[in-house]
């Protein structure tokens, strides 16, 4: 059936105005990476949008042989899968125990948890509970302050709340327990989700920087979001790692687009992975059915 008048307008309506979304969404992301590219004469005179002026890769050259920038990726890898598993572990427990409306205290549990959403102690009183947890310096101080986040274990909880109670009780006429129906149904048949919460995860973990410098001092603990932190903040390390004072100075410009490409990079690369699951993980979640 061809469409009316109307509708054809609507859909002529609708790209226009989604093309000027994605126009201005993409805009920064493109003007970065043509700023990694550019000379910093290029730069410095405003000549620089989508296109690089005065091609040249020097500043990836000195940014990529500097031992900190190397040293913080390493760490942020570390940091990202570390906390990534913990958070993926306890929030699926969480979610998944208070998806039971028989479970004691389910409501007390589900309130506490978006209490905390909230209100928190504030910087002052965490940094006395880490400090007094032994856990400065220490990879727990980055990676168990933000194990769960609460929006994440509601979104779970209501996906698995929309799952039906017959598959469970089969499996526990079957013989299964508690821990084998979350391990070899549930989960299994929750994919989209999980994806979905793991992406949420590790994006977060992969740009924190905060409680690193908060909680740690050792800058060979440093994740990388701290050394783009310092070139943001104009405390670059790039002349502890010998690189000649000119070379310094001639990429001075464009150092924080580069390094910002480069730690965006794995996240640009992984995500067309898991882009799939992205959308309907989100929606089966969001919405109670």
């Amino acid at each position: 059936m061809a469409d009316t008048p109307g509708q054809r307008r609507f859909k002529a309506f609708a790209v226009v105005l989604l093309s000027l979304v994605v126009a201005v969404t993409l805009y920064p992301f493109v003007n970065v990476l043509a700023q990694s590219f550019s000379d910093a004469t290029s730069i410095a005179a405003g000549k620089v949008n989508l296109v690089p002026r005065g091609f040249n890769v020097d500043t990836y050259r000195v940014v990529m042989s500097d031992r900190d920038f190397w040293v913080g990726y390493r760490n942020t890898v570390f940091y990202t899968v570390v906390a990534t598993a913990i958070s993926m572990v306890l929030t699926t427990c969480f979610a998944y125990a208070t998806s039971k409306r028989h479970l004691k205290g389910r409501k007390a549990f589900i309130l506490f948890a978006v209490f905390t959403m909230f209100f928190n102690g504030g910087i002052i009183p965490n940094y006395v509970l880490i400090t007094s947890l032994g856990m400065r310096n220490t990879v727990w101080a980055v990676v168990l302050p933000s194990a769960i986040s609460v929006f994440n274990v509601l979104v779970m909880k209501t996906f698995f709340e929309a799952m039906p109670e017959e598959l469970e009780e089969a499996a526990s006429i079957d013989g299964l327990n508690t821990y084998g129906i979350l391990l070899r149904i549930v989960l299994p048949l929750s994919k989209a989700v999980l994806a979905t919460m793991l992406l949420f995860y590790a994006v977060s973990h992969w740009n924190s920087w905060f409680q690193a410098f908060l909680y740690l001092d050792d800058k060979d603990m440093f994740p990388v979001t701290i050394y783009l932190r310092n070139m943001i903040a104009g405390v670059s390390s790039t002349a502890s790692s010998g690189a000649e004072a000119s070379d310094i100075g001639m990429i001075s410009a464009n150092i924080q687009s580069v390094t910002m490409v480069l730690i965006v990079l794995p996240i640009v690369c992984i995500y067309p992975f898991i882009q799939k699951y992205f959308v309907s993980g989100v929606m089966l979640g969001s919405v109670k059915q």
